[in-house]
């Protein structure tokens, strides 16, 4: 890797971590209208954003460890795609988040450099068990957002629009991994990945 792409990796880092995202397609439910919650409500969606906008970060880390160590071009290509579709969902739940009066997790950079690590080592095994890993990933967050989805007031248009519209981009996203190839991860790996993911939504929802 040369220094200047070396140079753009770590500003791409520290742009998702620190600098407010931008989103292309307009924040789903922002025409819909707020809702008065009370306290308990207003920091329950407040702390499941919290865990979508994180999720996000991670999410970030994956796409750009796994698209360094990719031997295929368009299996990158296809991952920086994917990529620029979080970042419109890291825009849409962090701006939820300010909404709500709440503050997105301080274990975002932890968790960054974890999911980092997580990419490039699915990467280096090879591109079917890299896409394999980024499909199994999209699966658990659809399964992950469809929690969301029952247990947030059904009131709530705006955090309901904004979850339903990632929860759609996964299911693309994993699709698209299928469609390049992606190969069948093993039930050992499938639960580390859940029980992982388990540890730190609880975690995010609160910190």
């Amino acid at each position: 890797m040369s220094i200047d792409q070396v140079v753009v990796e770590i500003d791409l880092a520290l742009r998702t971590l620190f600098a407010p995202a931008r989103s292309v397609r307009a924040t789903p439910g922002a025409d819909c209208p707020e809702v008065a919650f009370n306290d308990r409500q207003r920091r329950h969606v407040a702390g499941l954003m919290r865990v979508n906008h994180c999720g996000e970060i991670c999410a970030q880390a994956l796409y750009q460890g796994q698209s360094l160590t990719s031997r295929d071009p368009a299996t990158s290509e296809a991952l920086r795609v994917a990529a620029n579709e979080e970042t419109e969902h890291l825009a849409w739940t962090e701006r939820r988040i300010v909404e709500l009066g709440g503050r997105k997790s301080v274990l975002n950079p932890l968790l960054y450099i974890g999911a980092l690590g997580f990419g490039l080592a699915a990467g280096a095994l090879g591109d079917r068990w890299n896409l394999g890993f980024l499909a199994e990933t999209e699966r658990q967050v659809e399964a992950h957002l469809d929690g969301h989805l029952r247990t947030l007031p059904d009131e709530d248009g705006r955090s309901r629009a904004i979850v339903d519209q990632m929860r759609l981009d996964e299911i693309a996203h994993a699709e698209m991994a299928i469609r390049y190839g992606a190969a069948e991860l093993p039930l050992a790996v499938k639960l580390a990945m859940k029980v992982a993911a388990k540890v730190m939504t609880k975690a995010a929802y609160h910190v």
